[in-house]
């Protein structure tokens, strides 16, 4: 049975699995007090609603019964959309599956009319770093620099009809403790969520 890509919701039981392998992974790699309430507070920042278009998605790669990979994107502005919840099953790993679900996103949120991809990862996490290095997307931050001065590394790419563009969004500079990026990290996030929300409050006004 092939493989199928099905686009639904983080409150999908099929999405369970994706939710808590992300909460174990990140608090196994960064430790489940690096922040309040844990990686699961994290997970649970926005509500289900900014993962479903026009302004995000859901989708997860199911193998059989099996939730095998999945990711997401929300949407910033009416240009670029942030990649979310990339994850696959630890078994699985190594046969490209991240690579089918970022393609995914990417032509879905091209679908969509948004031309800009953004995402994060975290400064313990190399492998994602490579993986988005290898799939075209420009790193915003110095990597001359040890990554915990950024904490959170964010990268862009040009999709849809600016697809093969260069972006030009300054690159970010570094921290100059650990202290003071986790404290920048946690302004950037508090922004964005309060951007997301309106974006959410005038959709809702819109389909009133």
């Amino acid at each position: 049975m092939p493989d199928l890509i099905v686009r639904t919701s983080p409150l999908d039981p099929r999405a369970a699995i994706l939710v808590e392998g992300l909460i174990a992974e990140y608090d196994g790699r960064y430790g489940a007090n690096s922040r309040p309430g844990g990686a699961r507070s994290e997970l649970m920042r926005y509500p289900a609603e900014a993962f479903a278009p026009p302004l995000g998605e859901f989708i997860l790669l199911r193998r059989g019964d099996e939730t095998i990979a999945g990711g997401a994107f929300m949407s910033h502005d009416d240009e670029t959309v942030e990649l979310k919840r990339i994850w696959t099953r630890e078994d699985m790993r190594r046969q490209g599956l991240a690579r089918r679900i970022v393609a995914a996103l990417e032509d879905s949120a091209a679908a969509l009319g948004y031309v800009r991809a953004y995402l994060t990862t975290g400064f313990r996490q190399p492998e994602a770093t490579n993986l988005y290095r290898s799939l075209g997307y420009r790193p915003l931050f110095d990597m001359s620099v040890e990554p915990e001065l950024y904490r959170s590394l964010p990268f862009e790419k040009s999709i849809g009809a600016r697809a093969g563009a260069t972006p030009t969004t300054p690159i970010h500079p570094p921290a100059a403790s650990f202290a003071e990026a986790s404290a920048r990290v946690a302004a950037i996030k508090a922004e964005q969520e309060t951007r997301i929300a309106l974006r959410l409050a005038a959709l809702r006004s819109d389909a009133a």
